[in-house]
């Protein structure tokens, strides 16, 4: 048993929401995800991705799900060439002092409105809620390209989920999902896979969800909404799977120790089935 890590767990997992966030924000103990923190080497990720199939930003009208109140990545990806981008969040604390700081390069895609830094509509939407609900699914135009970094291993629905963004993707648009498998409390990247659902949920789950899906998890759920999925392991750790496998719960493991020691995933799908 992990004293120190069931402590930490224990903690966060109480911790209000509105503390988590507020440290989030200012990078402090909880660190974001690489949209916020590095939001152009986001995009250069993407566009390396797509190119691989393919695909690319150029006249395409791209959605960014979880985009987490910062504009930067809407932003240059315009400046790359999509013709609109709609930034999608459930919750959203906009960061007001980051998104001051694009004025200046991106003014045409943002104007300043009684201190408060805007888009202009024309360029970008701001989709705000939950995604599965009918009013937002009415609200936008269908997506060419559909994006997330960190995002999907947080949700709490990823069957509903996907489904909906499925429906919001073009006859023959596509989605890419950086997804990362690991515990985020990354010395221990197995860890969360040690406990049964009942004491993950009600005393170590962080307020910020982690729903301990797997690789084939993933595959399973794409593959009932896309015609073609294709799923790239960026990472394993099969050293540290190794060390602690015997505690690791059965429903986690396939037996294939290439699988059940993968840390992260890149799922390209495209052409959802609903459009054929």
């Amino acid at each position: 048993m992990n004293i120190r890590y069931l402590l930490l767990r224990f903690t966060r997992h109480f911790m209000p929401e509105g503390i988590a966030r507020f440290l989030l924000k200012r990078r402090w103990i909880i660190r974001p995800g690489l949209e916020s923190s590095d939001p152009l080497a986001a995009v250069d990720q993407y566009k390396k991705a797509l190119a691989q199939h393919g695909r690319s930003f150029g006249g395409q009208r791209v959605l960014v799900f979880g985009y987490g109140g910062r504009f930067a990545v809407g932003v240059e990806l315009l400046k790359q060439g999509a013709s609109h981008v709609v930034l999608c969040d459930h919750f959203v604390l906009m960061d007001r002092q980051r998104n001051l700081e694009l004025l200046p390069k991106y003014s045409d895609y943002l104007f300043l409105q009684n201190d408060e830094v805007m888009p202009r509509p024309e360029h970008i939407t701001l989709l705000h809620g939950d995604i599965r609900s009918s009013q937002l699914q009415t609200e936008i135009s269908a997506a060419d390209l559909v994006l997330s970094t960190s995002v999907y291993e947080h949700l709490d629905d990823v069957n509903g989920i996907t489904q909906s963004l499925a429906k919001l993707t073009a006859p023959q648009g596509a989605q890419l999902h950086f997804v990362d498998l690991r515990d985020h409390y990354f010395k221990y990247p197995f860890e969360m896979l040690a406990y049964s659902e009942s004491v993950w949920k009600n005393f170590l789950n962080p307020s910020s969800n982690l729903n301990r899906y797997r690789l084939p998890d993933y595959q399973k759920i794409f593959q009932q909404y896309f015609e073609q999925v294709h799923i790239t392991v960026l990472a394993r750790q099969e050293e540290e799977l190794k060390q602690m496998n015997h505690r690791v719960r059965s429903e986690f493991l396939t037996g294939d120790a290439a699988i059940d020691s993968t840390t992260l995933i890149q799922v390209f799908a495209e052409t959802p089935l609903q459009a054929k």
